[in-house]
């Protein structure tokens, strides 16, 4: 595949979590509180899609790692929301098989291996190993939303989530400015400032509920 087209499917991947930003930005921004819509969710599951095969067809193992992570919570919180029992039966396993399926049919075909995974030459080790602690911290910030909405049983987006959202994107802005990544770059670094913003409103709503 020419490297436009791969790229393409990165900056789709990109344009959808900046979307899915901006939505819930918008309606935090109108409600003066943090706000979670189940668009963000649907476009997360669809960004996390593509660029999951983005890092596959760039042979980037910190990219994978990162998606394969989030993936299954992002269809948790949809699960949470009512929004995943609405989709046809078909179509949630073929999402939930995914991941899965593409890394095993590339494994067994010859076209990808472990090896290849850590020992890619284009990237050095210390960059890879940047990329994946960065991916990994990034990746927390889900991990912590998953328990906190688990904990209430209502999905949510807690200040911790955006406080670990500026950590873990500083670190893979990082990491793109040396791998020369335009994609990771364009979107950890528009992301960076709903990410500070979230923060801010989230220390007002605290203000006010404490006021009351």
């Amino acid at each position: 595949m020419s490297d436009w087209m791969v790229y393409s499917i990165g900056f789709l991947a990109q344009i959808l979590f900046s979307g899915r930003l901006l939505v819930q930005w918008i309606l935090s921004e109108k409600n003066n509180r943090i706000i979670t819509p189940s668009l963000f969710w649907k476009l997360s599951l669809l960004a996390s899609f593509l660029l999951f095969v983005y890092g596959y067809l760039r042979d980037d193992f910190a990219i994978m790692l990162g998606q394969s992570l989030t993936y299954f919570i992002y269809i948790r919180n949809l699960h949470l929301q009512g929004e995943w029992q609405k989709s046809p039966f078909w179509f949630r396993w073929f999402l939930l098989l995914f991941p899965i399926a593409i890394v095993t049919y590339g494994y067994n075909n010859g076209e990808y291996d472990i090896y290849q995974l850590f020992n890619n030459e284009d990237i050095p080790n210390w960059l890879l190993i940047l990329g994946v602690v960065a991916q990994i911290l990034f990746t927390l910030r889900f991990v912590y939303q998953w328990i906190y909405s688990e904990r209430t049983k209502t999905s949510q987006l807690p200040i911790g989530f955006w406080r670990l959202s500026v950590l873990g994107a500083s670190l893979i802005l990082t990491y793109a400015i040396f791998r020369e990544d335009p994609v990771l770059f364009v979107g950890h670094g528009a992301g960076m400032i709903i990410y500070i913003r979230n923060i801010f409103i989230g220390k007002k709503e605290r203000r006010e509920v404490g006021k009351t």
